[in-house]
């Protein structure tokens, strides 16, 4: 069963990427839609709305910075590991599920420091990649996107994005579990 699902998440990884790129520019060619041009037009947007949230940004990033200086980071896991036990997490990759929904600078680098101390292909390095690429950074997403909008009441969007933020680091536990079957 676990050679079967690794197969076919062999084969969807080496599809997965060139498909999506050529479902989209082949929708772009069906509706007669000039996909380059739409591209520079929406790249000419993006570079006035990174301008628009830089207050936000610097704002967020000094929040993260107080967050991991003040040693919060470290005692919030030390609090959250033995749940992180029973799941079969191993302690290391806390700060990292931890720090995802704060920072991606601050996550990579967590998974940086992983990568060195466990190596790349060790169990830890590959569940801190997995998390990596499973999660989101929330508050910062909500921070750039809801700032750069105007938007003042976030209402669910924080309960939401941190229960997605969760599936995906039981999912990255999950699936590790099976294809590396530590």
């Amino acid at each position: 069963m676990a050679d079967l699902f690794r197969s076919v998440i062999n084969i969807i990884s080496v599809f997965a990427i060139p498909l999506m790129i050529a479902v989209f520019l082949g929708w772009g060619f069906i509706k007669k839609v000039h996909v380059y041009e739409v591209f520079v037009e929406g790249a000419k947007d993006g570079f006035q709305t990174a301008i628009r949230i830089i207050p936000y940004l610097v704002a967020m990033l000094f929040a993260i910075g107080i967050f991991r200086a003040s040693g919060a980071m470290d005692l919030l896991a030390m609090i959250i590991s033995p749940v992180t036990n029973l799941i079969g997490m191993p302690a290391d990759t806390l700060p990292m599920a931890l720090m995802r929904p704060l920072s991606g600078s601050g996550s990579l680098g967590i998974m940086t420091e992983l990568m060195k101390t466990h190596g790349p292909d060790s169990f830890i390095g590959v569940l801190a990649s997995t998390m990596y690429g499973s999660s989101e950074t929330t508050f910062y997403v909500l921070a750039v996107y809801f700032g750069s909008v105007n938007i003042k009441n976030s209402r669910h969007a924080v309960p939401v994005g941190l229960l997605a933020d969760l599936a995906g680091m039981l999912g990255a536990v999950f699936i590790c579990r099976i294809l590396f079957g530590i």
